[in-house]
């Protein structure tokens, strides 16, 4: 018999977000087809969502399989090495719980949910940060079986992406947009010891910046927000997605209300819907109204059309709005006379437009709405009325003519959501098949077949006795057995083998619908059996073995320029690595560095979109002695090519089993994630082989990495890289922030963005415990054509030697910088995230 499937062949899957199990209520009945959720474990990536704890875990999943939806659990946060028997026992609670599958960032605990329960499909989050062809089939390799890709990519570059891998492709459609690349952001990692890797995020990309070219600042107007973009809203071009052959259609939320669920959950299975069926997809203007009114910094396609870096960040703006309504005309004793566009309704919140960082921006609740002098009872329609508050709520003065008025809130149409996932009965039922056996003599057979396959089966007690005068017909059983009440079930098929003109009394019918009903209750919520390994982990982890001569520690100085370069060679160092914004100029690097007899590495970009790979090419042109790679993609190119390769910081390696794979890759070594603090590498030192690893000891942080360009959104009338007349070539920019610090803002190959800390960070003190542990590798990076290069290095090498000591450090590179410089995330003492 047929297997009930609710998605047609080709048409995506609808995921939504459930921060609690509310959530996951409201998504199940207005649409969704699957909902994801982290745990209250620490392992994902909204740490401030309340989160599901893992002993309701069961509940939600049997919950979830009665009503035919799937359950993904993230588990998208980088793992520290202490955590890895607490991430292990996780993933096998995640398994026997029957969770559909794992949302993953760290490539080790990618390797260690393949090895505990092969049975578990994993999916690649975002925070992977795979963005080409190249960086998915790297994923694929691993055993990933769905990838989230980066919400950088166009709709054309997903194409690609999709033509050039088996993988199945799931994008972002709806929802708050990081201004960096997910699993690349390090600003609340750098600047508060917050990692936005480990669900901690500060979201300093909606503070306000203020912009300062060649050293004069630059007036922006109302321009504040320089690094906070409008949120995604791709609802238009869903039909665009599904050609593209995107498999499912992701919405963000998990920190928003159950309302914002069930609002843009039912908007998008509309549009899916409407696509499944051939129809256009069409959204009134009272649609996009509702959506906005859940939450919106402003609706944008993303970088679905391409780059567009005006309409992406208007920076006008960080916070919620809402919709705009109209504007004043004129304040009048205890009212205001407004202009409205929209409908507005009394009890509605409204904000009128100020600067929220001053506090000059006010709102309330709309008391009562006039017109004519007349009190309007309904709904007020666009046009001139006079709004009244309660008294002391606005105060009035402050209004002006002209000044924007927003709506904030709906209290009619947030009840009208709520009302969709509180009642008693469902909404929304699993389709189930229904196949009968009636002959006369025989026991009545019922089957059904749910969603996936589940099957269940029921009899009567006695044997179907000959009709005398109403025999069973296939209309009347599925009329009696399509009766499924207040169950989580509806009656999609029934087929029936009738044999003998048999009688079915209603009673027999109506017991075995009961009976039919509890027995899919039972199967469905029962957790499917699979294959646990509860040893596995012990074969990932690496073997350490004491090594009696761990040689000498040493230097790598990375540079940004070729001054740089000199200044370092000069100053005696020849373990080098370039990371240049121009790269024609690696062809000049490499020729100095080899007549000084120095070992060069290239640094790759640290994205890779499709296109692109003849970067990699280009570099490998001027026969550098090897890499220092930053993304999987540069990876498999330099296996490909036979070079020599180091891994970055942007690989997150942050626990052994990560360093481990990256070490088979042929990875000369292995950089330590930039989130670990002194404690964390030393634990990972104490389970990895320190030849194994190199540590970043004095840098100015890069924080935001951005597919966003502000040189081009702020310096250019024009929109992108193809028509912004490169103003990064000419220009020295830099963000202020509120404290006064200066960040510095470059471009790289791509057109791609990185901000820096103003203020390099040292782990000048960590040194001594990093070097007990017998890691010897240890890396100094430049920003800037500091002055003061040889000095700092000095400080380093005197370290190194034993020749100083800590408490001689601080004053010499303070000295040597003549800036301030901060100990920086090493040497943070976080308190880490709960865990089993």
């Amino acid at each position: 018999m047929p297997t009930a499937e609710r998605r047609p062949p080709g048409i995506p899957e609808l995921l939504a977000p459930a921060g609690n199990f509310e959530c996951v209520r409201a998504a199940v009945e207005n649409g969704a087809d699957a909902v994801y959720f982290g745990l209250q474990n620490g392992f994902n990536a909204r740490a401030r969502a309340d989160n599901h704890a893992l002993n309701d875990l069961g509940e939600t999943m049997a919950f979830l399989r009665r009503r035919g939806v799937k359950g993904y659990v993230t588990l998208n946060t980088l793992i520290f090495s202490d955590e890895l028997p607490a991430i292990e026992e996780a993933v096998i609670a995640v398994a026997e719980a029957g969770v559909d599958a794992v949302l993953v960032q760290d490539l080790g605990l990618v390797r260690l949910v393949r090895a505990v329960c092969p049975d578990l499909p994993v999916h690649a989050s975002t925070q992977m940060t795979l963005t080409s062809a190249e960086t998915v089939r790297a994923a694929e390799r691993l055993g990933v079986e769905r990838v989230v890709l980066a919400r950088e990519l166009s709709l054309a570059e997903v194409r690609k992406i999709r033509d050039r891998t088996s993988v199945e492709i799931e994008t972002f459609v709806h929802g708050a947009l990081c201004v960096a690349y997910s699993g690349q952001c390090l600003t609340s990692e750098s600047l508060g010891g917050r990692s936005a890797n480990r669900g901690q995020c500060a979201q300093a990309c909606r503070l306000p910046y203020e912009l300062v070219c060649d050293g004069k600042d630059v007036e922006l107007g109302a321009q504040k927000y320089l690094l906070s973009p409008q949120d995604l809203a791709a609802f238009e071009l869903v039909p665009e997605l599904i050609d593209a052959g995107v498999g499912c259609l992701k919405i963000e939320g998990r920190l928003k209300t159950p309302e914002y669920v069930a609002n843009i959950t039912r908007h998008y299975r509309r549009a899916i819907d409407a696509a499944a069926a051939g129809r256009a997809v069409s959204f009134s203007q009272r649609d996009v109204t509702e959506m906005e009114l859940s939450f919106s910094r402003g609706f944008s396609p993303g970088w679905l059309h391409g780059c567009d870096h005006k309409q992406l960040v208007p920076a006008t703006s960080s916070a919620k709005r809402g919709v705009r309504i109209g504007e004043v005309i004129d304040v009048r004793r205890d009212r205001v006379m407004v202009r409205l566009s929209n409908p507005l309704a009394a009890g509605d919140g409204v904000v009128f437009d100020g600067d929220r960082l001053t506090g000059a921006e006010q709102g309330g609740r709309v008391y009562t709405i006039h017109l004519d002098g007349e009190w309007i009872t309904g709904e007020a329609s666009p046009g001139e009325v006079e709004l009244a508050f309660g008294h002391g709520a606005i105060d009035l003065d402050s209004l002006y003519p002209g000044q924007t008025l927003w709506k904030t809130d709906d209290p009619k149409l947030n009840a009208a959501l709520r009302k969709t996932y509180t009642g008693a009965d469902p909404l929304r039922r699993q389709p189930i098949d229904v196949e009968v056996e009636a002959k006369a003599g025989e026991h009545l057979l019922v089957t059904a077949t749910a969603l996936r396959g589940t099957q269940v089966r029921v009899a009567s007690a006695q044997p179907l006795e000959v009709a005398q005068r109403h025999p069973a017909s296939e209309a009347m059983l599925a009329e009696q057995l399509g009766r499924l009440g207040g169950s989580d079930y509806e009656l999609r098929q029934l087929t029936a083998s009738i044999e003998g003109g048999p009688m079915v009394p209603l009673s027999i019918l109506g017991q075995l619908r009961r009976e039919l009903i509890a027995k899919l209750d039972e199967a469905l919520s029962a957790p499917p059996a699979r294959r646990i390994d509860r040893h596995a982990a012990r074969a990932l982890m690496p073997e350490r073995v004491e090594s009696q001569a761990a040689g000498e520690p040493q230097l790598r100085v990375l540079v940004r320029s070729l001054w740089q370069l000199g200044a370092v060679l000069a100053a005696g160092e020849t373990r080098l690595a370039a990371d240049f914004a121009d790269i024609r100029e690696y062809g000049e690097a490499v020729r100095i560095a080899r007549d000084a007899g120095a070992d060069l590495l290239l640094a790759t970009p640290r994205i890779q979109k499709p296109g692109e790979a003849g970067v990699f090419l280009a570099m490998r042109k001027q026969q550098p002695d090897g890499f220092l790679v930053r993304n999987l993609a540069g990876v498999d190119f330099c296996r490909e090519h036979g070079l020599r390769f180091v891994c970055d910081f942007s690989l997150n390696a942050a626990n052994p089993i990560t360093a481990a794979y990256l070490k088979e890759l042929g990875a000369e070594c292995v950089t330590a994630s930039y989130d670990l603090n002194r404690e964390q590498i030393l634990d990972l030192a104490a389970q990895t082989p320190p030849e194994w690893l190199e540590v970043v000891v004095h840098q100015h942080m890069p924080m935001f990495h951005m597919e966003h360009c502000v040189f081009c959104s702020l310096l250019s009338p024009g929109t992108n890289k193809t028509n912004c007349g490169r103003p990064c070539d000419r220009h020295d920019v830099k963000l202020r922030d509120r404290t006064g610090a200066l960040h510095r803002l470059t471009a790289d190959v791509g057109c791609r963005n990185t901000l820096f800390n103003a203020v390099p960070q040292s782990a000048a003190e960590a040194i001594p415990s990093l070097l007990a542990t017998g890691i010897r590798s240890f890396r100094v990076e430049f920003l800037e054509d500091e002055d003061a290069i040889a000095d700092t290095l000095r400080v380093y090498r005197d370290l190194l030697a034993g020749r100083i000591s800590g408490k001689d450090v601080w004053r010499r590179l303070k000295a040597a910088n003549r800036v301030g410089v901060t100990r920086g995330t090493l040497e943070e003492k976080r308190n880490p995230l709960a865990i089993l």
